[in-house]
């Protein structure tokens, strides 16, 4: 539905409104290491057709988003090539016998220009396109996508991509904590564990939105036609 100007889409808890021109596609981490086989995600023992499935929508939402003119803001987890931005508390975590920087099948593993560090052909982003390359979970954390936000006078971000309980669900919080609206389509994000993925969205829209709206894209598509 249109008024004034502004789209309103079905989503849960209630109808999330927005106005075309300060709204953001952000999409988070749709990364080679990720999603797609033999990469890191695949390395730790995840089934990265559990993130697979994600491709088609976002592809979907991103082709009609761009042929509206909207804006669109891409994603990357990764560390400089010296990993001097990654903490050793993140490297060992796992305690895994492949780390952060070690070789991987695409190069070393999530830093910054290997092949593995970037984005997914099917989601590739065009000139003018931006690509914040985040060293963390949370876009926000130590890049400058507030500043490109309000600078493009941005208010409304629709968020998608790669984990749904990590990297979107911190993102969709600090946003949150900036005072952003976000709406989640819950075909564009994804988890390894389809448990974490159901809760994360619960968690978005728990008490009337207290992170933000969960709805499908689909109905942005509806909206946005």
């Amino acid at each position: 539905m249109q008024t004034n100007g502004k789209l309103t889409v079905d989503a849960e808890p209630y109808e999330f409104t927005f106005s075309p021109d300060t709204c953001a596609l952000v999409i988070i981490d749709m990364q080679r290491d990720f999603l797609e086989p033999g990469g890191f995600g695949e390395m730790l023992g995840n089934d990265v057709s559990m993130l697979r499935r994600t491709i088609q929508p976002n592809k979907a939402l991103l082709s009609a988003w761009r042929k509206a003119g909207l804006q669109v803001i891409h994603t990357r987890e990764g560390h400089r090539p010296d990993l001097a931005d990654l903490p050793p508390a993140k490297k060992i975590r796992g305690r895994s016998a492949t780390c952060i920087g070690d070789a991987g099948p695409m190069g070393r593993i999530l830093v910054r220009g290997e092949e593995g560090h970037d984005i997914i052909a099917e989601l590739y982003p065009q000139a003018g396109e931006p690509v914040i390359d985040k060293p963390g979970k949370g876009a926000f954390y130590s890049t400058d996508l507030q500043a490109i936000l309000k600078y493009r006078g941005i208010k409304q971000l629709i968020v998608t991509g790669v984990t749904t309980e990590v990297c979107v669900n911190t993102t969709v919080r600090e946003a949150n904590d900036r005072g952003y609206d976000c709406l989640i389509p819950e075909d564009c994000v994804g988890s390894y564990f389809p448990e974490f993925h159901d809760w994360g969205l619960k968690m978005i829209k728990a008490q009337k939105g207290i992170f933000g709206w969960v709805s499908h894209s689909s109905k942005i598509l509806a909206a946005l036609s």
